[in-house]
């Protein structure tokens, strides 16, 4: 399995191209403020098709490339229904004290083709298979995006494409419309802890994980874990 990540714009938000094999179909996710130009080098070096853009929530740092990335390439993006508007009205979702500054420099709307994800569901994408949990806390309509682990011989543990949910240390703010710290704590506990310690996570922003590694090192996982609760506010991390 091939995964080429890089983060883009000015959240430092990480867009990932995800193929069963360098030349073959890709999957495309949250590209979004400035990922354009990263995704285009991406398929030239390894060759891909680009069969779809699937997104873990609305954020403008997450969707801001959608229209075009969708545009170049003719395929769909996939995103959940309570952060659709998102993509259409960015402001609505933060707040004009974040959004009014870059409005003006950022494509908003969406993209021809929009379908809609669901908890539970099942993607079956250029050769892959993705499982949906609806995550919210960080925005409504969060999502994240689990992947198998290969039994082809090439031993590549389960991936959770978390976005904003979890990252190395911590996890995504609540304090934006839409945000609530008990929906948040209620996915970590029902999205993240049941999964192996093995599962490698690859969140919205920072450095890739495990949950193993969360489970022991994360205050917030921990104390979700204990069953003691969280800090009620959580870190300004992203968008």
């Amino acid at each position: 399995m091939l995964i080429a990540g890089f983060p883009a714009g000015a959240w430092g938000t990480n867009c990932y191209l995800v193929a069963p094999a360098a030349g073959e179909e890709c999957v495309i996710i949250d590209p979004g403020h400035q990922a354009a130009a990263g995704v285009e080098e991406a398929v030239r070096k390894h060759r891909l098709k680009p069969v779809a853009v699937v997104l873990t929530h609305g954020h403008i740092d997450h969707v801001a490339s959608v229209v075009p990335v969708c545009g170049a390439h003719g395929v769909p993006a996939w995103i959940h229904p309570e952060d659709r508007y998102m993509m259409s009205d960015p402001e609505k979702a933060l707040g004009r004290s974040i959004g009014m500054p870059l409005m003006g420099e950022l494509t908003v709307g969406e993209p021809d083709d929009v379908r809609e994800l669901a908890d539970g569901a099942r993607l079956e994408l250029a050769g892959l298979e993705f499982s949906v949990a609806h995550a919210p806390g960080h925005t409504k309509g969060s999502v994240t995006f689990r992947m198998p682990e290969t039994r082809d011989g090439s031993d590549i543990p389960p991936v959770l494409f978390s976005g904003d949910l979890l990252f190395a240390g911590s996890i995504g703010r609540t304090d934006l419309p839409g945000g609530d710290m008990a929906e948040m704590l209620d996915s970590l506990a029902r999205v993240c802890l049941p999964l192996d310690d093995s599962t490698v996570v690859l969140s919205g922003h920072g450095p890739q994980t495990t949950i193993g590694q969360e489970r022991a090192t994360n205050p917030y996982l921990r104390q979700v874990a204990d069953g003691q609760g969280a800090p009620q506010q959580a870190p300004r991390r992203g968008m």
